[in-house]
């Protein structure tokens, strides 16, 4: 319970830290937000699913998918300090996440192809620090390097390397001035 316990602190925080200073001092009505809410019942999921009890697991994880419409599998391993802007039309089907990521609306990360298995491999790898913007699709078992930013609508399908930023269809790298690639 203590790591269920530091990992919702971590998300609390950070999310008052990307809204505002009257996010913390609202308290318990934050609790009932659509940003938190879900990344408490994703967090509740993760803690069944580690504990044995993935069928159990699928509660919370339907629950999320009934009210705020995203839909994140239980056994994906989500580093703290996890911001979601909005859920609506948003999977989470990655391998991980790590910290400090923020995930817009209509997100899709997941497989290339169909995976009912869940294989790692065929899913995406997301770095700390990584922003998704609204409505990118992030497909295959690529890896969102640290720090990079995923623009709206993207459509990545390959590697995107640490603090860069990918954008279009297909996303590409884009250079700073004088930058090769």
């Amino acid at each position: 319970m203590g790591q269920l316990s530091d990992l919702l602190d971590a998300d609390w925080a950070r999310l008052a830290e990307v809204s505002n200073a009257e996010f913390r001092r609202r308290g318990v009505q934050q609790m009932f937000s659509p940003r938190l809410a879900p990344v408490v019942l994703i967090r509740v999921a993760q803690c069944l699913y580690a504990a044995g009890w993935p069928r159990l697991a699928k509660l919370p994880a339907f629950v999320n998918f009934f009210i705020f419409g995203i839909e994140v599998a239980p056994r994906i391993r989500i580093g703290s300090g996890l911001v979601l802007m909005h859920t609506q039309g948003t999977v989470l089907g990655a391998a991980s996440i790590g910290s400090n990521v923020t995930i817009y609306h209509q997100v899709t990360l997941g497989a290339v192809s169909m995976d009912f298995a869940y294989t790692l491999a065929l899913r995406p790898v997301v770095g700390d620090g990584v922003v998704i913007g609204v409505g990118a699709k992030v497909l295959g078992g690529l890896i969102l390097g640290n720090g990079c930013f995923i623009g709206a609508n993207a459509v990545v399908l390959k590697n995107v390397p640490a603090g860069k930023v990918a954008v279009g269809v297909p996303a590409q790298i884009l250079l700073a001035k004088g930058e090769r690639e």
